[in-house]
């Protein structure tokens, strides 16, 4: 299953600078559990799983520029 970003902007597997990722590569994820955020223009929305399972990749590199429909993780 596919993890889509919402919208345009940058996205951050981590809630701050000093703070842990979200998840990492191999987690298992909870039906609606944060992976990370999107940030546009000073607002930040988060990017959620729909399902649970295990997020088996990150398709967007921290810091990395998304768009809306892009493929931001992959679970299993």
């Amino acid at each position: 299953m596919d993890i889509i970003s919402p919208l345009p902007g940058v996205f951050y597997r981590k809630p701050g600078p000093d703070k842990e990722p979200y998840v990492k590569e191999g987690d298992t994820v909870a039906a609606g559990q944060t992976i990370g955020l999107v940030e546009i223009m000073k607002q930040f929305s988060e990017v959620r799983a729909e399902s649970a399972g295990v997020l088996l990749e990150f398709k967007i590199d921290d810091f990395g520029i998304v768009n809306p429909g892009d493929v931001v993780a992959v679970m299993e």
